[in-house]
């Protein structure tokens, strides 16, 4: 009598440890708690943005998970390696760009010269090849913003912290800085938190939104909407949803009119 064949079957895989954990973390200033008893993780390569009003707590969830502020003994994970690109980029007017970039960069034991190329490559990941000996006082609000994003890639973090570094753009320099940010998220996939005011960009940008209130977040939206995100009624709906936690409402959508048409004596009907 044939032997019943036995089948290995593969143990599953340990579910990855998350880049950031924060478990019932409060931060008070005097009797003011801004943050009260919060509970966030951001798992690795997780793009999660970050909304709420003036006053929610937001940017100092931010330097928190930065390391600008201490955590006074609280259960909060975060990785060696992160990096914070600021709404201001604040680039030191007194060093040529590439050497912006190269803030704090060493060379390693055995590896002299190396920090200007890593440098300029990350400046040409970010299309600014051509400026890496610019002053910072010649680049455009874009460039300024794209170094910036380059002296935060050129350390490799396993967490980017986003902190409103679109908002003093023009809305064209602002949609391509969206571009490239996705572009450069999908090539070096750290864990990204986003902290705006914007709604379009948060989901737009986002795996996931949340929204901070007095302290707690209030709202969990995951976006499961296909990358490029076109504004379609998908969209909307979300953005509505949003919105209404913020405490907007928001118009609906009006459509298109259809173009007037135009008839002259001739006959002719011109649109």
């Amino acid at each position: 009598m044939a032997q019943p064949r036995i089948r290995a079957v593969p143990a599953a895989a340990a579910p990855e440890a998350p880049t950031v954990r924060l478990n019932g973390f409060t931060r008070r200033f005097g009797d003011n708690v801004v943050i009260d008893g919060l509970d966030l993780t951001i798992a690795p390569g997780e793009f999660v943005a970050l909304l709420g009003a003036s006053g929610s707590g937001k940017t100092t969830l931010l330097r928190t998970l930065a390391g600008l502020d201490p955590i006074g003994g609280q259960d909060v994970t975060t990785p060696d390696a992160r990096a914070v690109v600021f709404q201001d980029a604040r680039l030191l007017p007194w060093k040529k760009v590439w050497r912006n970039v190269a803030l704090g960069l060493k060379d390693g034991p055995g590896k002299k010269g190396e920090v200007r190329p890593r440098a300029e490559a990350a400046l040409k990941e970010v299309g600014l090849g051509h400026r890496l000996d610019a002053w910072p006082a010649t680049l455009s609000g874009g460039e300024a913003q794209r170094t910036a994003l380059a002296r935060a890639l050129v350390r490799e973090p396993a967490l980017l912290l986003l902190d409103e570094p679109f908002a003093a753009l023009d809305a064209l320099t602002r949609l391509k800085m969206h571009d490239l940010v996705l572009s450069l998220w999908r090539e070096h996939r750290p864990a990204v938190l986003l902290v705006t005011h914007d709604v379009d960009e948060a989901i737009a940008l986002a795996d996931r939104v949340l929204v901070l209130d007095k302290g707690k977040i209030a709202v969990e939206e995951r976006i499961a909407l296909e990358r490029p995100r076109a504004p379609d009624a998908r969209f909307h709906a979300v953005r509505r949803r949003l919105l209404a936690h913020l405490g907007v409402e928001a118009p609906a959508p009006q459509p298109t009119p259809a173009p007037a048409l135009v008839a002259f004596p001739t006959g002719e009907v011109v649109l």
